[in-house]
């Protein structure tokens, strides 16, 4: 099999590494933390916001509210409990959905404008 393969043979040379600095094992990090610096600005803190702010809108939500819920359903509340809310979509149709399917407010006055 020598023949297609040719044999590699050891050279007498130190092993690798032996000339390098020590801080070289140091500078091998510094493009995995840039990497985690660019994710987090770019994706962590921005969704960390966003669901702070989701949060802090599904708190205050009150009787009256014109809401869009998660499966694009646009109705007015009427009722307000500790996890479920009623949504009248129609006149004399209410439905019960969660506190956290209410996807965005809408401005008083849409929900009527679209009869």
């Amino acid at each position: 099999m020598s023949f297609f393969i040719s044999n590699a043979w050891a050279e007498g040379a130190a092993g690798a590494g032996a000339g390098a600095p020590p801080e070289s094992g140091l500078m091998g990090f510094i493009p995995l933390i840039l990497i985690f610096v660019l994710f987090y600005f770019l994706l962590i803190r921005p969704q960390a916001k966003r669901a702070k702010e989701h949060k802090q809108m599904v708190e205050t939500l009150a009787k009256g509210d014109e809401v869009v819920t998660n499966g694009g359903v646009l109705g007015r509340i009427t009722e307000v409990g500790d996890s479920f809310i009623s949504v009248e979509i129609a006149e004399g149709i209410v439905v019960k959905v969660q506190r956290n399917a209410v996807a965005s407010l809408v401005p008083k006055g849409t929900f009527k404008s679209t009869d």
